[in-house]
């Protein structure tokens, strides 16, 4: 559940990161694509954590065990693309990049979507300000 909190972002464990004053239309978005088991990003609460934080050599050692096809994903992650986003943009079907998310997120080390985001922000991956 996403409620009113002034400027500050909400996490939903797991699930992705939103701002509480966001357009009531992406909020609705949200919650259907946690609902259908899917995780969300909105680009303007990772960007603001990501910003926060310098370009890192770990994190570049981290993301170079990825994959051609995993690194695009993962930048298509750090648009905010949903998984039917993305099979839509690749045509693949969704279970073929719910197992990409799966590798990327066991490559990484990250706990979620969210702490990938940011590690692909962090190795200069994707930049914060285009997502």
């Amino acid at each position: 559940m996403i409620l009113p909190h002034r400027e500050r972002w909400q996490c939903c464990p797991g699930r992705g990161a939103a701002y509480a004053r966001a357009p009531a239309r992406q909020i609705a978005q949200a919650v259907r694509f946690v609902a259908e088991g899917d995780s969300i990003l909105f680009p303007d609460a990772v960007r603001r954590l990501a910003t926060a934080r310098p370009v890192r050599p770990e994190a570049a050692a981290r993301t170079a065990a990825l994959t051609q096809r995993e690194t695009e994903i993962l930048r298509l992650m750090a648009r905010g693309l949903s998984n039917q986003a993305i099979s839509a943009e690749l045509v693949v079907s969704q279970e073929t990049v719910k197992t990409h998310v799966g590798n990327i997120l066991a490559k990484l080390g990250a706990d979620n979507r969210t702490q990938a985001v940011i590690t692909a922000f962090q190795a200069g991956l994707a930049d914060p300000e285009a997502a």
